[in-house]
């Protein structure tokens, strides 16, 4: 019988440096070195944690957030630049796969951007979030699904979303399509409340049943200093509690280790990857039990562009008008007359 391939994964619930993205990205370097310590080979921080997610978006009106608006521009990160090299360091010093949500800076626009490292150290992936939710349209921009890819690193075939792109089934189907076996999900954390740990509880469920593969979620946390320094009003620190639920999930939808809901903290699971096939054989979502002659997913793998060169875009254009002349052609056939 041939040997279990076994890969050890972390989440990694944490708070971020609310005043310093250097802060921040030394906790993530610590982390990475405290679970390679414990023989971990995957670790996966929270949504957009360096330098933080940007909760005074959450409960300050656009009119109140400027200056804090501002000073996420000037702590965000550029990739490649000294944040990805550092993470890349450990990355390939530990020989681990390292997934790392960052506030991207891209000359004048933000992004929530996904960053996977495999064990070489190399930025395998770097994805957008498809489309920021409610009140984060104002602070990042929307991002495509040229980045919606499937790593293939030496521990498996490892993939990403956050948080509410769990919600769109064709961005999750996408990495399906791609055969991910650990898909690695991102939450801010202390947003919401309770309501918002058990919608995330279902959702990466859900995934894992689905798609057959392993889910390892992370989400952040804000201590009670931290929440103070965001608001001062006791009724919107309410909404900056609770949403925390930092878990690891088989194939088979079941949880590998004790959920993390409070406090920081690491789970540790050791995922089996016999399991995959265990779930796949009884229901393969993008295999046996697809009906790609019925359902079928297309999908604009084109990097968002705002110009393309002149003659590149005269050409497309009358391409397309010449494509449909030619279709309505085929379509019309004149009556005639015997």
């Amino acid at each position: 019988m041939s040997q279990k391939r076994i890969v050890r994964a972390a989440a990694v619930q944490i708070a971020p440096d609310l005043e310093s993205g250097a802060g921040t990205l030394a906790k993530v370097c610590e982390a990475i070195d405290e679970a390679a310590g414990k023989g971990v080979q995957l670790i996966v921080f929270p949504e957009t944690f360096v330098p933080y997610y940007p909760y005074f978006s959450f409960v300050r009106p656009p009119v109140h957030s400027g200056s804090d608006h501002m000073r996420l521009y000037e702590q965000a990160v550029v990739v490649p630049g000294p944040v990805t090299d550092a993470v890349a360091g450990r990355a390939r010093r530990h020989g681990m796969v390292v997934v790392l949500g960052v506030n991207e800076r891209d000359h004048g626009s933000l992004y929530n951007t996904q960053l996977i490292f495999d064990t070489e150290g190399n930025l395998a992936v770097k994805r957008r979030k498809i489309t920021p939710t409610f009140h984060e349209r104002m602070i990042w921009g929307q991002g495509d699904a040229a980045g919606l890819k499937v790593a293939d690193t030496a521990i498996g075939r490892v993939g990403a979303l956050a948080c509410w792109e769990h919600y769109n089934p064709l961005a999750r189907y996408a990495l399906m399509t791609q055969h991910e076996e650990i898909h690695c999900s991102q939450f801010p954390g202390s947003l919401v409340g309770p309501i918002f740990a058990e919608q995330i509880e279902v959702t990466i469920r859900h995934h894992a049943l689905e798609s057959g593969c392993f889910v390892v979620n992370a989400t952040g946390w804000l201590t009670e200093a931290q929440i103070a320094s965001v608001t001062t009003d006791p009724a919107l620190q309410k909404a900056l509690r609770g949403g925390c639920n930092t878990a690891i999930i088989s194939p088979e939808g079941q949880h590998l280790a004790p959920p993390l809901r409070e406090g920081e903290g690491m789970v540790i699971a050791d995922l089996d990857m016999s399991l995959i096939t265990k779930r796949k054989r009884m229901m393969d979502s993008v295999g046996h039990y697809a009906r790609p002659e019925l359902l079928s997913l297309a999908i604009n793998e084109r990097p968002a562009a705002t110009a393309v060169p002149m003659a590149g875009a005269f050409s497309n254009f009358h391409g397309s008008i010449r494509d449909d002349i030619q279709r309505e052609r085929a379509g019309f056939e004149p009556a005639i007359d015997d």
